[in-house]
């Protein structure tokens, strides 16, 4: 070919794209590894700083140290089943048909982002803490807990099949999520979701855990002792305090039943004598509760101390083979957690330590380590982002939106300034009642619709970031309260949220009643 031809060939690469881009192989669709648990609290990582310094988690630091940490992910429904619907469907409660863990069951046949990532070659896993009542679906293999699981030699079912396992579940669930990996086609692009059952109640750590903070005695949450003045009847006559509500079987002053002989004789070496000690102690009122606060912080964090080490244990799995620069890992939980702020365990509430969950994701190449992103981001947000970072199309019906340009370090100019939360289980566990309201940067309005008693409250996070006292209807906050309540009804509206309480219509079949 001679200088001419040469040249002719050149300018049509350089001048032609098309003819460039046939030859240019498509970016390599990322892995994805979402490892979620089950009423974690942000408070309970030490990547967010909680002045009470709970607990180290070196292993959860590393997602955040080398990847972006969210500061504002909120969930719609601040419950185990219904947060777990939502981050399958990136849709609201009311959308998905998954109100409460009373009644309600997972419809599998609907859209699902693992069900859009198998299909555009993905190799899709669930493995541990399911909780939606029906069979997983879209997933190439799965092994789930029934119900809430045991935290001591647990059952799970085995993509249909009941199977028994002797040991620690939060060790259990790691080690399948491995074998599951190690056994995996190479050849394609995989989603991971290592679901744990820690630190749900009853807060039942590892043995191996059991001594881990040499009975320390934990700093106090500033509300410890709340009176709830302020508030109205729902805070006033909820039954989730540490004071009146825990068991028992909370406070480990009885024994599990599903330990075997070695197991409860570890077991008792360590509680039997603290247990006998509190027993002499007769402890009463304040200081009744400020034991319980402790022995609850204990039992809490050492589940967390196990998870913590999963995780651990995931990205060193991660780093070996080679897979940490091409794979998307998420840590999460289905919703926050109360370790004795207001005088409260659980969550449900709208309030700030149950909206928040914490949200750690690690992208190599694209989101820079260690960065903060106070932005307001949901769980809703998920399945939408797994979906366009693996290059799938987001379906219309999804309601959340994808995080994608926020982990690149970029915030769109219409992300979304407020956001909608609405809870249903009531009457029921712990009697929180049915409200739901609009949340932005600094405020936060509720409607209390349960009757008798329809009330609201707003409060202001700047002035009053704990919650305690609620200012709706007083004169200098009616300009914030009418544009709260012209938010709230758009949002109600966009969101095609039904009225009445879509909880009080077609929620799915009845089901038997699982703790919450």
């Amino acid at each position: 070919m001679n200088a001419r031809c040469w040249l002719l060939l050149l300018s049509l690469l350089v001048f032609n794209p098309v003819a460039l881009a046939a030859d240019t192989p498509k970016p390599k669709q990322p892995n994805i590894v979402f490892i979620f648990s089950d009423d974690h609290a942000y408070q309970a990582i030490s990547a967010y700083g909680n002045p009470r310094k709970l607990l180290d988690t070196p292993n959860l630091d590393r997602i955040a140290t080398g990847g972006m940490r969210f500061d504002r992910c909120l969930v719609p429904n601040s419950i185990c089943g219904p947060s777990r619907a939502t981050v399958m469907t990136g849709k609201y409660s009311h959308a998905n048909g998954f109100y409460n863990n009373t009644n309600s069951k997972f419809d599998g046949s609907q859209v699902t982002f693992p069900k859009l990532l198998q299909k555009a070659g993905y190799q899709t896993a669930v493995i541990g803490k399911w909780h939606l009542v029906s069979e997983p679906t879209g997933f190439n293999y799965w092994q789930i807990l029934p119900g809430q699981g045991a935290y001591y030699n647990p059952p799970m079912n085995d993509n249909g099949k009941p199977i028994k396992h002797a040991g620690y579940v939060t060790d259990i669930i790691t080690d399948l999520s491995l074998d599951w990996l190690k056994g995996r086609d190479k050849n394609k692009p995989f989603v991971l979701m290592c679901q744990h059952k820690a630190p749900h109640r009853e807060w039942e750590p590892a043995l191996r855990h059991l001594g881990h903070d040499k009975d320390r005695k934990y700093p106090e949450p500033e509300t410890l002792f709340d009176d709830y003045a302020g508030r109205g009847v729902a805070e006033q006559k909820q039954d989730m305090t540490i004071a009146k509500t825990m068991t028992q079987r909370d406070l480990k002053l009885v024994t599990p039943g599903a330990l075997t002989a070695e197991q409860k004789k570890e077991w008792d070496a360590y509680y039997e004598p603290r247990n006998k000690a509190f027993q002499e102690m007769k402890l009463e009122g304040k200081d009744l509760v400020r034991w319980k606060y402790n022995r609850y912080m204990h039992d809490y964090l050492g589940c967390i101390k196990s998870v913590d080490e999963s995780v651990g244990k995931v990205l060193d799995y991660l780093d070996k083979e080679g897979l940490a620069d091409n794979t998307i890992v998420v840590y999460s939980s289905d919703q926050g957690f109360y370790l004795g702020e207001h005088g409260w365990f659980d969550k449900r509430w709208i309030f700030e330590e149950s909206l928040r969950t914490p949200l750690l994701v690690k992208w190599p190449g694209i989101t820079k380590p260690g960065s903060v992103n106070a932005d307001l981001v949901s769980n809703v947000d998920f399945a939408e982002t797994f979906l366009e970072a693996a290059g799938v199309p987001v379906p219309a019906e999804m309601q959340g939106k994808s995080l994608v340009p926020l982990l690149k370090g970029n915030t769109p100019a219409d992300w979304r300034k407020s956001f909608y939360y609405h809870y249903y289980e009531y009457p029921g566990p712990h009697a929180v009642r049915r409200h739901y309201g609009v949340v932005t940067d600094r405020y936060k309005l509720i409607r209390f619709y349960e009757t008798p008693g329809d009330y609201w409250e707003l409060f202001d996070l700047k002035t009053d970031p704990q919650e305690l006292t609620s200012v709706y209807g007083k004169p200098e906050f009616a300009k914030v309260q009418k544009e709260l309540e012209e938010e709230l009804a758009r949002l109600r509206k966009e969101l095609k949220v039904p009225d009445p309480d879509p909880a009080e219509t077609v929620i799915g079949q009845p089901k038997k009643k699982t703790p919450n």
